[in-house]
Order: structure tokens, then C-alpha cells, then sequence
């Protein structure tokens, strides 16, 4: 009969969440635009290949070959080849004007014929980072294609023993697009996870509804518990409906895993991450200072989860040190069931983790919320 209590307790409580976050108009419209126009502008607008960069070709051979050459760097990677003379490559570097030059030495296709291995350079605008090593990359393989195929047409040796043939699995096409939307919807769950019920500690001091409820029959687990479960399905159920309609509708971005198991896990991460923001309500002291305090927190498990930068390119230490984050582990389980269509014979231990970690930041949140609690009576 207890047990039964203390969860009719949590469930009525959370219900009054509820009932609050819907009358809160700022953090309801904060809800809607970071799980849809938010996640749709940076999977449009951040991109890792190259699109439509601009090309500047210096010929100075003028021949059957070079022409080819030019033909061979097209849309959409990149814009329309411009020729240029070479006394005009370096203005139109130092302006801007162009990210890549092309130049093709003298004699290239008589030296290409007779064996030599003649050189063509090229020119990058290295400001423009992502787009300069993708691209250059690109050049590289348009300059070696054309090449072995002109020699193979005209029965000269292309002096390339073999041929690669690189086959990319999840993400055939390497469009960034299909990394950011879902990468962006993970970052955004952790945002608000901490945010959401950060704050509706906070609101509960600021308002003096906390006087409230310690003079209820209720403890301190019962509403640390219910602010987890209410805010944490406000924030699953708008994850869901991002990856249905803003991710795999408007984005066309599909999800090849399995909804339902991420779900399970999200729900597990959410357990974590909301723990962690009574944590972190139970340090600062208001609203501004939460969100101080809270800012660093998300950035960095943002950051260095792997969202943004692999954990194999990561210094040792630093990879064995963000463990400890409930993000690492989500982002795994994400990625391996969202992108490789995992099971949960695969996950498992991921899930297992950000249990693990979420029940170690509960049981230290309400140490610290029933101390916060007593300071406050």
C-alpha cells in the first residue's frame, strides 16, 4: 500500500507539472522551435561537403585532355570552371573570389601520352576549411578519374596498378544532411533536459509554491521523481515527432532503425540528464545562475560526446574521461541504432551506462534537493 502511495504521489505530481509547463507560454514556444526550426536550419544550412564551391582553371595546355578536365568539375559539388590567366589567380584568392584554382601545366596531355608524369596544381583558399579539405580531396579524385580514363582510351599505361572502389555504408551519398538533423535532435534533447526541469525547480523557489508542497504529505524523492517523468515525456514525445515529421518528412532524412528501441533508450538518457538538472537547480541559487551554471555543462557533453567530433580523434584521456557523461553513451546507442539499425544485443551496454550514471546523479540530486528543501523550511 505504500509503494502504491508513494507512486500516486509522483503521477498527481507530475500531473501538476504538466498543468504548469502548458501555462508557460516562453518555454513551450522554446520546445517547439528547438525540435523543429531548429533542427531544420542546421541540417540545411551546416554542411561538411562541398557545395557549389567556386573553381578558377589556369589552361596552358589547351588540349583534348585539359578540356575534358574542365568538363569533369560540375554541379552541385561545384560551380561552372572559370578560365582564368595566372596573372590573375592571385587577386582572385585574396578576394575571395574563388575557393579553388586549377592550374594545367604546358605539354600536359603530350607528357601525360609519353609516360611522364607531369604536375597540376591546385590552389585552395584554405579560410573556407571544410570546404577547402573536402574539396580538394574531390579534385583530386575528378584529376585521377579523367586521367585513367584518357590513358585507358588510348591504350597508354596509366601507371595505377589497381583501382579503388570505395563503397560507403549508412550514408551512401556522404550527405551531411542526414548526420547534422539527427545529431542536432540529440544535442537538443540534452538542452532542454537540463533546462526544463532546472528551471521548474527554480520557478517553484522564485513563486514560493515550494512552501507549498513541503507542507503536502509528499517527500522529497516523490517530487524530484515526478519533475523527471513529467518534463522527460514532454521532451520524448517531441523527439518523436521530430524524427517523424521534421527529420524523415520535411528533411527526407530516413531513420533506419528501430523507433520504438530508441525511444527506450532516449527515455533512459532523459532519466540521466534530468537528474542531472535538479542537480544542478539544487546548486544555483536563481534563474540566471542556472543558466550560467548550466551552459558549460550542456556544451561540453555536447561537444565532446561525438556529436561533433568522433571519440577515436579525441586525445586518450579526454575519451576516458567523458565516460562519465550520460551523452557519450546515448550518442553511441543513437548512432549504432538511428544510422546502422542496430538491436539491443548491441546497445545493451550503452543503455546499461546511462542507467547506471542517471541513477548516480539522482541519488546525489536529492541529497542535495532534501538538504535544499530543509534550508528552505
Amino acid at each position: 500500500m505504500s509503494l502504491f502511495r508513494h507512486a500516486s504521489n509522483v503521477f498527481r505530481l507530475g500531473l501538476k507539472e504538466l498543468a504548469s509547463l502548458s501555462r508557460d507560454v516562453v518555454m513551450m514556444v522554446l520546445i517547439l522551435y528547438t525540435f523543429t526550426m531548429a533542427v531544420y536550419d542546421v541540417a540545411k544550412g551546416v554542411r561538411t561537403e562541398v557545395q557549389n564551391a567556386a573553381v578558377a582553371i589556369v589552361d596552358d595546355d589547351g588540349s583534348g585532355f585539359s578540356r575534358r578536365l574542365i568538363d569533369a568539375v560540375q554541379p552541385p559539388y561545384f560551380q561552372q570552371p572559370i578560365r582564368v590567366g595566372r596573372d590573375q589567380v592571385e587577386d582572385l584568392l585574396n578576394r575571395g573570389a574563388v575557393t579553388f584554382v586549377l592550374a594545367l601545366p604546358p605539354k600536359l596531355e603530350a607528357d601525360l601520352l609519353s609516360g611522364r608524369r607531369p604536375e597540376i596544381a591546385i590552389e585552395v583558399d584554405a579560410t573556407a576549411m571544410t570546404q577547402a579539405g573536402v574539396g580538394t580531396a574531390y579534385l583530386q579524385n575528378i584529376v585521377t578519374r579523367t586521367a585513367r580514363d584518357f590513358l585507358h582510351e588510348h591504350d597508354a599505361d596509366s601507371g595505377l596498378p589497381a583501382t579503388v572502389v570505395t563503397r560507403a555504408l549508412f550514408n551512401p551519398n556522404l550527405e551531411s544532411i542526414r548526420f547534422n538533423a539527427v545529431m542536432q535532435v540529440l544535442e537538443n534533447i540534452t538542452i532542454l533536459a537540463v533546462i526544463l526541469v532546472g528551471a521548474a525547480v527554480m520557478r517553484e523557489r522564485e513563486r514560493g509554491t515550494i512552501e507549498h508542497l513541503m507542507v503536502m504529505p509528499v517527500t522529497a524523492a516523490e517530487i524530484a521523481l515526478a519533475k523527471i517523468w513529467a518534463n522527460g515525456l514532454v521532451i520524448l514525445v517531441a523527439v518523436a515527432l521530430s524524427l517523424i515529421f521534421v527529420v524523415g518528412w520535411a528533411l527526407g532524412v530516413p531513420v533506419e532503425g528501430s523507433m520504438p528501441l530508441f525511444l527506450c533508450g532516449a527515455a533512459l538518457y532523459l532519466f540521466a540528464a534530468t537528474s542531472l538538472g535538479i542537480l544542478l537547480a539544487t546548486v544555483a541559487n536563481s534563474m540566471p545562475q542556472l543558466g550560467l551554471l548550466a551552459i558549460p555543462i550542456f556544451v561540453v557533453m555536447n561537444l565532446l560526446s561525438g556529436t561533433t567530433t568522433p571519440m577515436e580523434a579525441m586525445p586518450e584521456w579526454l575519451g576516458v574521461a567523458m565516460q562519465v557523461s550520460p551523452s557519450t553513451h546515448f550518442v553511441a546507442l543513437s548512432q549504432a541504432i538511428l544510422y546502422r539499425g542496430a538491436g539491443f544485443e548491441t546497445v545493451w551496454p550503452q543503455m546499461a551506462g546511462i542507467f547506471g550514471l542517471g541513477l548516480a546523479f539522482l541519488l546525489v540530486a536529492l541529497l542535495r534537493f532534501r538538504a535544499m528543501l530543509a534550508r528552505q523550511a
